[in-house]
């Protein structure tokens, strides 16, 4: 498998580091991660700064009042060039005396909104009525359209319109729990990763061994603080594995959570008077995958089409009734559901491993992974408990 290449032109934000943009890379010297912010060298090269002593993790920087003020604020040790840091972030090959990127959150819990969209909705449904049998998957497709129909775009859920068409559903037998999520009044909102323990742009990527009907999720994902505050945004790949959660959803945590099953990055752009949740609203996520088999994969999932809100799917997610004191990290769904054969015909997409993943936005970069079995990324080891005892002993606490 070909090592990822990658380069600051090739990640960044299409106006660069203009924008508020916080990250977080691995300090070997300190034998732990710190917190970073981007910003223009004098020769206009990104430069990576290391702002851990005014803010210790991301999440105690989203608690600011302006977070995008307090980063631009913050003095720190420059730590060379964006550039040298990414060439050194991919495993492979990688020099263990020289810093890498990590993703852009630590201490908020990741979670995720599903059947936002129409059409990863009708995807789900075809997941439940085929019972993880991709095989069955095309005809099932078929069914389904013809009830339902595939434009549900305009349809807002809870609403009247939503439930007379859920009375036409049952009545036929073709009601889905995906359906209720979909167009029903409550959201879907299911934990993805816990805190630390997602893997950043040119990390590897997992997917379950056992998997054998598998594909990205590209998405934007919010930063969200204590207060319920929408304070920026980041891109994600919400990894999913279609037999498991087709079989039951009762398994959608072996679905969704594991070993480097949640990418998420290159970083967090904070929103300042460059970039704002409306931005957020009207942009469109691409998806690119390519394989060494000569595969290839393209995609779009627009904001605008989303079913619910970002700012209600938020208060779906925290309030009165749940809190996150160290914030939380909200990916929203995304409408790209691959179905292109790739295998042969009627098999639809799954991956291959070594398939490079790209996920990207003109406003947020491009977040670049490549995909390997769980097993053989490597383990999540250093939790909420190392990053306490490690600033401890940095004299950060």
């Amino acid at each position: 498998m070909d090592s990822l290449r990658l380069s600051a032109a090739h990640i960044l934000p299409a106006d660069g580091c203009d924008g508020a943009l916080v990250g977080r890379i691995w300090r070997p010297e300190h034998d732990g991660p710190s917190v970073v912010a981007l910003r223009d060298g004098p020769d206009g090269a990104a430069r990576v700064i290391d702002i851990t002593a005014a803010h210790l993790t991301v999440s105690d920087l989203c608690e600011a009042e302006d977070p995008a003020a307090a980063l631009r604020a913050a003095a720190g040790e420059d730590c060379g060039p964006l550039d040298a840091i990414l060439a050194n972030t991919p495993p492979d090959g990688r020099d263990p005396s020289r810093p890498w990127l990590l993703a852009p959150f630590d201490l908020q819990t990741v979670k995720a909104a599903g059947v936002t969209f129409a059409a990863s909705m009708l995807e789900r449904v075809i997941e439940e009525r085929a019972r993880g049998d991709l095989l069955a998957a095309a005809a099932i497709r078929a069914e389904v359209g013809r009830l339902v129909g595939d434009d549900l775009r305009r349809l807002k859920p809870g609403s009247p319109e939503a439930m007379a068409l859920k009375a036409v559903l049952v009545a036929q037998g073709a009601w889905s729990q995906y359906l209720e999520v979909g167009i029903g009044p409550d959201a879907e909102i299911f934990t993805k990763a816990q805190p630390m323990s997602a893997v950043g742009c040119g990390a590897d990527a997992g997917l379950h061994p056992e998997s054998q009907w598998n594909n990205p999720e590209p998405e934007i994902a919010l930063a969200v603080n204590a207060r319920q505050r929408i304070v920026g945004a980041s891109l994600a790949n919400d990894v999913n594995l279609r037999d498991f959660e087709g079989r039951s959803a009762l398994l959608l945590g072996k679905a969704k959570d594991n070993n480097a099953s949640c990418a998420l990055g290159p970083f967090l752009r904070l929103f300042d008077r460059t970039f704002s949740l409306d931005t957020v609203r009207r942009t469109t996520v691409s998806l690119e995958v390519t394989g060494a088999d000569g595969f290839r994969l393209d995609g779009t999932s627009a904001l605008a089409d989303i079913s619910r809100d970002p700012e209600d799917l938020v208060e779906a997610m925290m309030g009165r009734s749940h809190r996150y004191p160290d914030g939380a990290v909200l990916l929203l769904g995304t409408m790209f559901a691959p179905v292109k054969d790739r295998h042969g015909p009627g098999l639809g997409f799954t991956h291959a491993e070594g398939d490079r993943v790209t996920v990207a936005s003109p406003e947020l970069g491009r977040l670049v992974n490549r995909m390997r079995p769980c097993d053989a990324c490597e383990p999540w080891t250093f939790g909420a408990g190392a990053l306490m005892r490690n600033l401890a002993r940095r004299g950060l606490l």
